[in-house]
């Protein structure tokens, strides 16, 4: 099964209150696997970059300045995404400014009932921990020093991770597993059609006189004792 986990980063956190995309980041996995395809881009917001945003980020509106507008890179990302669940860490957060970005641009809405989040899914999973992207990273023991600040690629390839974690671990190599099993029975046969004939194990003249020599220093030996009646 093909899904889609996806980041994005924003100039704030509301689109209706004038905020916008300004980063999205995608990993494909095919059967919980990341399949090395990825999608990226910076935008250019058309707008100021406020500083607590900056922060989190560490996107500049002069580094964002000469990026392409969200209307330039729409028809690849959405070719990207296809038809596949979408997977992200507080999800109703990503879908209303990629929902708002489409809309803004005359598309169509993508279906609520292709989200997938992770958010929710860690506090069923792990009910009173932390739940932030970082805290399951170090839950899972996934390496996150490389996130010095929050990018849209970066986390989304975390968060492929944590979810698969999160929805019970990768279970490949199974089709090895069972052929190796079938195998089995055809390698032992072959290993005893290979093997010598059994030893012998009467004693020779030899060992029953060496034999017979010993005993006459033992004296009263139990296995010569009458029975017990």
């Amino acid at each position: 099964m093909r899904e889609i986990v996806f980041d994005t980063e924003t100039t704030g956190l509301s689109f209706a209150g004038g905020d916008r995309l300004v980063e999205i980041g995608c990993v494909e996995l095919v059967n919980r696997v990341e399949t090395g395809r990825t999608y990226h881009a910076y935008l250019n917001p058309q707008r100021d970059m406020p500083e607590e945003a900056e922060r989190v980020h560490g996107l500049s509106a002069k580094f964002l300045s000469d990026k392409p507008l969200f209307a330039h890179v729409v028809e690849d990302m959405l070719e990207f995404l296809g038809d596949a669940p979408l997977i992200a860490h507080n999800a109703g957060f990503d879908f209303s400014f990629l929902n708002g970005e489409l809309t803004k641009h005359g598309r169509a809405e993508i279906c609520r009932s292709r989200m997938v989040d992770t958010l929710q899914i860690a506090r069923t999973r792990h009910p009173g921990a932390k739940h932030t992207l970082d805290a399951l990273c170090v839950r899972y023991g996934i390496d996150r020093s490389h996130r010095i600040v929050h990018g849209a690629l970066l986390d989304a390839q975390l968060l492929a991770q944590v979810y698969v974690e999160l929805t019970g671990g990768r279970q490949i190599g199974l089709g090895l597993a069972v052929d190796t099993v079938v195998a089995a029975p055809a390698a032992v046969a072959t290993v005893r059609a290979e093997m010598r004939p059994p030893r012998p194990h009467a004693a020779t003249p030899q060992e029953l006189a060496a034999h017979a020599e010993f005993m006459k220093g033992v004296k009263e030996p139990l296995w010569g004792a009458p029975a017990f009646g």
